[in-house]
Formats: structure tokens, sequence, C-alpha cells
């Protein structure tokens, strides 16, 4: 699996924890450093000073490399950018924001900076700003989402086309058939999220997990698409939502039936019926909460399995 995403992040598999809010943590960042991968915490959940302690338990807890996801909107980015430049963090994943504004300086800090797109025209712009890497989401994944609506299958390989950087899929992906997929379609890496938010690692609350890990095909929609595109859990909180949509609520009203606070009330508190609950399509496929070594060592061994069965012309079981 060793190719331009491991030697620019300087992993040994190309496979990426998504930088989730509530979810990314020192916890789970370190743990899939440590096991080969490359953990990311997820700056959107945390104050600046919080942000500067996960950094440094980080640290403390791996000796490999891992980084800070920051979505550009974030309201104290300022703040948050000088602590990562401060505490040395040597990788940035960006997103939800323009990438010119903040790559170029992160890049003569000596970091390596990923930008997380959901169109080719962006990746174009990404390519432009001077990134290292890009990022390819469809729409199936979990929380927030581009409003193209495309889905992975499709949007890696236009972007693909446009760009000859290195490229890393998200969305829809927790499988290492779903690895070997994206790598045809010509990313380089993965960015994962579900599968690790539903690991012992992840700081989501042990209610939120569990549930997400009973849920069945389809129980997942993409709603506030007035607002941002955001992929919910079926459930009372998500009934609310669609039901304003349904009778053309105002972006206004949206934001007050959104409120405060509702995907922390959801993920990271556990409160099932009043909160946000944000996870990918692909939490259906999986039962049972795993460590992250469990879910690495799973993900690579299948991987190669799925490559010996193309080669030999196996079928599926």
């Amino acid at each position: 699996m060793k190719n331009r995403i491991c030697q620019l992040l300087g992993i040994q598999y190309p496979i990426i924890a998504g930088g989730m809010v509530w979810c990314s943590g020192w916890r789970l960042a370190s743990a899939v450093s440590h096991a080969g991968g490359l953990g990311l915490i997820g700056a959107g959940s945390m104050h600046p000073d919080v942000l500067r302690e996960h950094i440094r338990k980080c640290k403390s807890f791996t000796d490999k490399p891992f980084g800070v996801n920051v979505p550009l909107m974030y309201p104290e980015i300022e703040k948050v950018m000088d602590i990562l430049m401060e505490e040395e963090v040597k990788i940035v994943f960006t997103s939800a924001g323009n990438p010119k504004t903040w790559t170029p300086r992160l890049k003569e800090q000596g970091m390596r900076v990923v930008h997380v797109v959901s169109s080719s025209k962006f990746a174009q712009k990404c390519e432009e700003a001077g990134v290292d890497a890009i990022v390819a989401e469809g729409f199936e994944a979990g929380g927030h989402n581009g409003r193209e609506e495309t889905t992975t299958m499709c949007l890696v390989p236009h972007v693909r086309r446009v760009t000859s950087l290195p490229l890393i899929a998200a969305g829809g992906i927790g499988t290492g058939a779903g690895i070997l997929a994206a790598f045809a379609l010509g990313a380089e890496g993965v960015q994962i999220g579900t599968r690790f938010a539903l690991t012992k690692e992840s700081s989501a609350h042990e209610a939120f997990k569990q549930w997400c890990l009973s849920l069945s095909e389809g129980d997942t929609k993409l709603l506030l698409k007035k607002l941002s595109p955001t992929r919910l859990v079926k459930g009372v909180f998500a009934s609310e939502v669609e039901e304003a949509e349904a009778r053309g609520a105002s972006v206004e009203e949206l934001r007050m039936l959104l409120g405060k606070g509702r995907a922390k009330k959801g993920i990271f508190e556990g409160n099932l019926e009043e909160g946000e609950l944000e996870i990918g399509q692909i939490a259906s496929l999986f039962c049972e909460e795993q460590s992250v070594e469990e879910v690495m060592r799973e993900l690579i061994s299948d991987f190669n399995t799925g490559i010996e069965r193309m080669a030999n012309g196996m079928t599926w079981k």
C-alpha cells in the first residue's frame, strides 16, 4: 500500500481517520497513528485551549505523525492557526472554506496542507492554492457535505481527471474492499470517518455509538440543504428538520430549529432524541464496537484479500 500519500505524510498505510466533531480527540488520533495510519484531531468542536491540550496529549501518546482538521469557517480561526504553529503541528487538513486564505502561511511553517473538496472545480482551486494533497469527499459521508450531492464513485474520477496531486477518497469507505475500489478510481489514499467514529477510542458517547451500530441500510438522510447539507440518522430531530423543509421553512427558521449545541448533544452527550446525530451511510455495515487496532488490521487484511481475489479471478462470497 506504499505510495505518494504514505511518503507525503510519513505513514505506513494510506489510511486517514477523519477529523470528526465530538469524535476525533487525542485518543482516537493517537491510536490510528500508532497503528500505521494518520490520525486527525477534529478542531471543529474544540475551543482553542482544548485543542492545544489535545495536541499535546497526542504528542505524548505517539511518536508517529498525526494532524489536525480545521474547518476554515471556524469562528476563532486565527487563534487555532496560531496554536497549530506554536505547537509545531506538521500536518493540517482544511475544509469548508477557501484554501488560498491559509495554505501559503501554513506551508511557510513547513506544514503539509491537505484540503477537502466536493467537486472537481474546487479541486482545481486547491491546486492553484498550492496544497500538497486533496481529499475528494462524496455525499455518502456523515456530517456536512457539499451541495453538489456527488457520490464518491463519481467524484473521485472527476477530481483525478483535473489534478495530478496526491488524491485521497472519502465518503462511504469503511472496508478493505472500499479502499481497493477507491484506488481503482484513481485515489492513492482514503479518509475514513464513520468506521473510526464507532471505535472504542472515539470520544463519541456510547449511546450514540450503539445506536449507529444498530442502523439498517437507508437509515440516514441528507438534510438541512438550505443551510449546509448534513447527513443525519433518521430519528426525532431529523424528522423535525424534514417536516420543516417539506413545508418550505426559511433559512432563519431552520437555524432556530437547529439552535446551538445540537451535534454535541447528540454525538458527545448521547441524547438520541434532541441531538443532531451525524453519521455516514456506511454505518449500517457494522454492528460491533471494535478497537482502532482491530479495525486497521481488518482493513489491511481485507484489502490484500481483495487484490488476491481479483488477481486470481476468484468470486466474492
